[in-house]
């Protein structure tokens, strides 16, 4: 059926659509959004990563005091308690340090007045730079996850 009452417009062949600067606005206002977005998501990976290397220092602390409880000493390394290649979240090996087998305090860790900082043991990340130095005031040993205090802290060095 049709509706003779209505006219019918005649096509010209110009379809609706974006135009460029339309489109440039929009990727404007996305990339804007991404600039701000991306820092806090990087921020919020940091510290998921530094948590993880907490709760696996944890770990390792529980597993050492078990395999001193076991055999009435310290392990020499870390392979004795099972973990061998164990990686950071940021794919370093873990640090182990036993001071009764070391000579001097030269390896261990240290604070300004805390020489060494644990009277165990020494058990870190070198962190997300890959990098430390025996005191943890040193710049490249601050995003360190360190045991300190014979356990009992265990975090970032820059925050202890």
């Amino acid at each position: 059926m049709i509706n003779s009452g209505s006219k019918m417009r005649p096509t010209t062949g110009i379809q609706g659509g974006f135009t460029l600067i339309e489109l440039l606005i929009v990727i404007s206002i996305i990339l804007t959004i991404a600039a701000m977005a991306i820092p806090s998501l990087l921020s919020a990976i940091n510290q998921a990563r530094v948590a993880r290397a907490v709760d696996e220092v944890s770990a390792m602390e529980t597993d050492i005091l078990g395999y001193d409880a076991t055999n009435g000493q310290l392990p020499d390394t870390l392979a004795q308690i099972g973990r061998p290649n164990f990686l950071d979240p940021w794919g370093n090996a873990y640090q182990y340090l036993n001071h009764s087998t070391m000579k001097g305090n030269g390896m261990a860790r240290k604070d300004r007045f805390l020489v060494p900082l644990n009277s165990d043991y020494d058990l870190y990340s070198d962190g997300a730079d890959g990098q430390s130095a025996s005191p943890i005031t040193a710049g490249k040993s601050q995003d360190d996850i360190i045991r300190a205090n014979d356990g009992g802290y265990v975090g970032l060095a820059s925050q202890y």
